[in-house]
């Protein structure tokens, strides 16, 4: 009977997992908030007038704190200025952020969850305040592009092994 495949004979039970343990890797978003928010509209009334094209500038910039063995808070940090030829528009300082929890997970896998995972998810909900605001502002609603985190990772990852490695080779050419 057993030579037709129907039987079970691998139940994985070469390894032992202590009673009632959690060893499956898992990470996820905890909760998510606004940290701060500023919203300037310096021109007012004035710039509700101005028929120039604005000029906008986007900073993006990403960070991470760990807060405990297994949660970390990621931050999103978006600062937007619009300014057309008469002055400043509007501006719009965020920082969206959200509580990380990652739990058996190795190092590389914990380092691209935070850097580009969770900023993946969190920043539809960052993209909406930023509109929302400036919506509130009075202007009509500025919808940031969308971001790919996991490019960018890799890009930064890339970047810094190359620079790595021209630091080894002119090290070893000295």
């Amino acid at each position: 009977m057993s030579d037709d495949g129907s039987i079970i004979t691998d139940l994985g039970l070469e390894t032992p997992v202590p009673n009632g343990a959690d060893t499956a890797p898992v990470a996820g978003i905890i909760s998510q908030y606004v940290r701060d928010l500023s919203v300037e509209n310096p021109n007012a009334p004035d710039a509700f007038q101005w028929q120039d094209p604005p000029q906008i500038d986007v900073q993006f910039n990403i960070s991470a704190r760990q807060l405990s063995e297994e949660v970390s808070e990621v931050a999103l940090k978006i600062d937007i200025t619009s300014k057309c030829e008469a002055g400043t528009a509007f501006i719009v300082d965020l920082t969206y952020a959200g509580l990380v929890g990652m739990r058996n997970l190795d190092e590389v896998s914990m380092h691209a969850f935070t850097y580009a995972e969770a900023p993946r998810i969190l920043f539809p909900f960052a993209r909406r305040v930023v509109s929302d605001a400036v919506r509130d502002a009075g202007f009509p609603p500025f919808l940031l592009e969308p971001i790919d985190f996991n490019g960018l990772y890799v890009q930064q990852l890339q970047a810094q092994q190359d620079a790595q490695s021209e630091a080894a080779e002119g090290a070893a050419t000295n």
